[in-house]
């Protein structure tokens, strides 16, 4: 009898399970969310439940976790959608590639790395659907580890936009808070979520006598109370009865003999082990070997640890198939059940296991094993500090990191606590683990083992590559000034730091503009590690102090200085991987340096190509790079791009970093420019979401401050909207504060607050902006964008159109739009008293412009300043307002997305023909399917083509 004939009492819960198979062949995901005790019969439902996707056209990936499995990142994931080096299809094997040979990696973070695999594997599931729609399901979730788990929460928000079933099947949760985010996630998007309860008293009869052939008698049916309602320990507990042949049927009832009813098994360890009486004894070591290695296993290492052929070892597993104990798992093998596993596991006396898991590592490691599973072997035996697991620990510590750095963080910690080694002996594990836990992103932790390391290092170049990850752990955690006074005592002898000396000067460059805004120095500093650099060759170390001189030439307003300077840095980078992180930053440099030019256009096909290199893997640094584009969008009044950019930067967290190659990264700039969208766009609920997030970040460094304009300016004009005009003046006054060496654009605010100033009748402070407008434009070499700002500044506070009509005419040619939208209103403000005509077309010109933004509180207080002045918009002004729902409602981007969705298109393809992130695109199929109220891309697709076919 199969498991799914045993189902009893579960007929809603597969119909449940049904429909959606049903719907999900129909183009319409969902997310499942399968959850009870162990042995409860999670996984026989839903295998009955999906049976019938093969039939309608699905496929069906299936993974299962194991206590093994949370430290490994992505492991489960990437099992469960067969990712293997040597797969046949391309893109797994690319993933598989990526995931092993990236390395630990001095100059990436692991963090980065990782959720640049996540998008990977996320993005390899929406081509999946594109193709056939699809069944994933992960068994045990709640030993999965917490990258996969974020990823199967990420899929979970993204179900209502292609087809694809996510069936999550949860045991107790654990206290893992990352898992019961996802069941959240789902009860809360009004997916489904099933709670298996143990059988009914009816149920468990009715399930005995299917089993055995007759209702129970008494003594079996105080046995099968024992059960408590568990379907597998009823199985398990009935036909290790039927084994022993106790049970007798007269009558259509099945009973045990009195004499015999004290024998039956008491635990469902001791009925599990029943089964192995039908395995011969060869295959019953090997099971005691299998279980050592997890819930699923690869033949070719079991038989490696039991020494013997794969062909003679695979009799004896096809016998524990035929007996229940294992199935086939694609190219590998897994137990039936984890219960059964962790039966025959706990089998072993614990010294015997230590011993065993020892004796396994060392095995698989002669053999060429995967390093991760010796690594997972060290683990479980808790047996460190001979010479052999050190001298392998060494030499694989950066394969095992590779795929999960929390494993080989743990053992070298063991090996460094357990070791009674000489101090130089420790010096390549404390150099090691102060790598890893730099790439991890533990800044404390890896500057205190950098130290120890140098303290212990005798060669120079182990010394200066120790110093570089004490600098970068420094930097990267705030403490700019601890990063120089570690550096000042070692400058003086540049022999003690090998190769890493020109590095270092650059780091030394970043770390002065940081902590004390010294220009000079930090110059003098970027200088000489160029000039070290470019007499070592070193590529990277040339490109990091152009970045260096970029930033000061940057803060000093030489904008086609810094620009010659960023460029040189990327030609000089290359496409070389290990350079990724600094020529990320230099390409988001640029981005920043073109704006500052005006020159728009070129700025957004220099992030268009930041994007296109940041999708390459490896190359993936941070969030960093949709803040960057939502600046960019912002200033080009795209705000609903800018939006689905910040949208699903929110999702990285942590990873918005430059990993140590400056100070902290602009998470606070994120939640500036969202703050100021909802504001502008009068949306409460989000700006004050957002002012929380962002003030609860301190700040410390000139990054911090110079990041922060966009908050500050937000909450400005969120009190001008509430009437509060004086606060506004001195929020604004804020930005105004810049501190030497920080970078901070004053100018774009100045307008904002001459008007603010204005309104308050408060002429000191309008005074003081325009004073502060023509020092900003007087420090830029040419005129640009500060220039610009000036002319706004003294046109409307000394009430002049000639000047402001110069803003509008430089912000027509070169933009950006919402400075040319502002500069309307500014216009029209003060043309009200002289010209009534020109006053209303520079009216009606803002009035469109800030509603193709949307920008609906910037329409009311343009209306509102025009009206003190006796204007009214007319008809000819008369906007209609902007559709919520339908195909009208759909933006220029949303649009485009649904034509390439219609024409089959997967996410990833669509994020690569449009220049934007992945979750961009998503964000955006989103707001498409509620605008037209429809539930898949399927949908999509098919309104699309009517449409075409009624407008041909």
């Amino acid at each position: 009898m199969t498991d799914p004939d045993r189902l009893v009492g579960r007929d809603q819960e597969l119909g449940l399970l049904a429909a959606a198979v049903g719907e999900l062949a129909r183009g319409r995901g969902s997310a499942i969310w399968v959850e009870g005790e162990p042995g409860v019969g999670k996984s026989t439902l839903v295998q009955a439940g999906i049976a019938a996707a093969h039939g309608l056209g699905c496929q069906v990936l299936w993974g299962t976790a194991d206590q093994l499995s949370q430290r490994s990142p992505l492991g489960v994931m990437t099992s469960c959608l067969g990712i293997r080096v040597r797969s046949p299809d391309r893109r797994r094997a690319e993933i598989a590639e990526f995931l092993l040979r990236r390395g630990p990696g001095l100059f990436r973070d692991f963090d980065v790395a990782y959720a640049a695999a996540a998008e990977m594997l996320v993005a390899l599931v929406d081509e999946l659907c594109t193709a056939v729609p699809t069944v994933l399901v992960i068994d045990d979730l709640q030993w999965a580890d917490p990258a996969s788990v974020t990823v199967w929460q990420r899929l979970c928000l993204a179900v209502e936009q292609m087809p694809l079933m996510l069936v999550g099947v949860c045991g107790p949760v654990l206290r893992r808070p990352e898992v019961v985010n996802v069941r959240t996630v789902v009860s809360r998007r009004d997916q489904t979520v099933i709670t298996l309860e143990p059988l009914t008293d009816a149920d468990t009869a009715t399930l005995v006598a299917r089993l055995v052939g007759g209702r129970p008698g008494p003594n079996l049916a105080r046995w099968v109370a024992a059960a408590m309602g568990n379907p597998l320990h009823l199985w398990e507990l009935v036909e290790a009865l039927l084994r022993e042949r106790m049970i007798r049927v007269r009558g259509g009832v099945a009973d045990l003999p009195d004499d015999e009813a004290d024998r039956v098994p008491v635990s469902l360890a001791d009925a599990l082990s029943g089964r192995l009486s039908f395995v011969p004894d060869l295959a019953v070591q090997a099971l005691d070997t299998a279980a050592m290695l997890g819930h699923e296993f690869a033949v070719t290492e079991l038989a490696t640890l039991v020494r013997e052929p794969v062909p003679v070892l695979s009799n004896g597993l096809g016998d524990a198939v035929a007996a229940g104990i294992l199935v086939r798992s694609g190219s590998r093998m897994a137990f039936r059940h984890p219960l059964i596993r962790q039966a025959l596991y706990e089998r072993m006396p614990m010294p015997v296991r230590a011993a065993l898991h020892l004796d396994a590592a060392r095995v698989l490691a002669d053999a060429d094993g995967d390093p991760l599973t010796v690594a997972q072997q060290l683990l479980a035996a808790d047996q460190l500090g001979d010479r052999w697991v050190r001298g392998w620990l060494l030499a694989a510590a950066p394969a095992v990191a590779a795929r999960a750095p929390d494993v080989a963080a743990t053992l070298l910690r063991r090996e460094l606590g357990r070791s009674p080694s000489a101090a130089g002996d420790q010096a390549p594990v404390l150099a090691a683990l102060a790598r890893i836990l730099l790439g991890m992103g533990r800044h404390e932790e890896a500057a205190s083992h950098a130290r120890r390391a140098i303290a212990v290092s005798t060669g120079p170049e182990d010394r200066g590559e120790m110093y570089w990850v004490l600098t970068r752990a420094l930097i990267g955690g705030g403490h700019t000034d601890e990063a120089l006074d570690a550096l000042r005592d070692v400058f003086g002898r540049p022999g003690q730091l090998g190769s890493w000396h020109p590095r270092l000067l650059a780091s030394s460059a970043m770390a002065l503009r940081a902590s004390r805004g010294d220009l000079v120095a930090a110059d003098a500093a970027a200088a000489e590690a160029l000039r070290t650099a470019e007499l070592s060759g070193d590529a990277y170390a040339i490109g990091y102090a152009l970045t260096d001189l970029w930033m000061t030439e940057s803060v000093r307003r030489r904008h086609r200085s810094a620009l010659e300077r960023v460029d040189r840095a990327l030609r000089v980078l290359g496409d070389e991987p290990d350079h990724a992180d600094v020529r990320m930053f230099a390409l988001h440099a640029r981005v920043f340096t073109l704006q500052n030019l005006c020159r728009w256009v070129d700025a957004e096909a220099a992030e268009r190509l930041t994007r296109q290199v940041a999708r390459e893997p490896g190359n993936a640094v941070g969030a960093a790079t949709g803040v960057t584009a939502a600046v960019l969008l912002y200033w080009t009044g795209r705000w609903d791009d800018a939006i689905a950019e910040l949208n699903s930067v929110d999702e990285d967290g942590p990873g918005i970093t430059y990993a140590g190659l400056r100070e902290r990264g602009p998470t606070v700039l994120r939640h500036g420019v969202a703050a100021l969208l909802a504001v502008r766009r009068e949306n409460r609920t989000a700006a004050s979401e957002h002012f929380a997030a962002g003030s609860a970040f301190p700040v410390e460094t000139p990054a911090d401050r110079e990041n922060r304009d966009f908050l500050l300016a937000a909450r400005a004009l969120a009190a001008e909207r509430d009437g509060a005009l004086r606060l506004a003046v001195s929020t604004f006054g804020e930005i105004l504060d810049r501190r030497p060496g920080e970078m901070t654009l004053i100018h774009q605010w100045l307008p904002d607050l001459v008007r603010v100033a204005v309104a308050a009748d408060d002429r000191a402070a309008a005074r003081s902006a325009v004073e502060v407008s023509r020092r900003e434009a007087a420090t830029e070499a040419e005129p640009w964008r500060a220039d610009a700002a000036r002319l706004r500044c003294e046109g409307l506070f000394g009430d002049d159109p000639a000047l402001v009509t110069a803003a509008v005419a430089h912000y027509r040619a070169v933009g950006p739009a919402v400075d040319l939208a502002g500069a309307l209103e500014d216009l029209a403000v003060v043309l009200a008293d002289r010209d009534t005509a020109a006053c209303r077309a520079a009216l009606n010109e803002a009035v469109e412009l800030y509603a193709g933004f949307g920008a609906t509180w910037d329409i009311r207080r343009t209306d509102a300043r025009l009206r003190r002045r006796g204007i009214r918009r007319g008809v000819p002004g008369a906007r209609t307002p902007r559709a919520v729902g339908g195909w009208t409602a759909l933006t220029d981007t949303e649009r485009r997305v649904a034509l390439l969705i219609a024409e089959g298109r997967s996410t990833p393809d669509i994020a690569s023909t449009m220049f934007l992130s992945r979750r961009t695109v998503q964000t955006h199929v989103s707001r498409v399917l509620a605008k037209l109220e429809l539930h898949s891309r399927v949908e999509i697709a098919r309104e699309v083509h009517a449409l075409t076919y009624i407008d041909g």
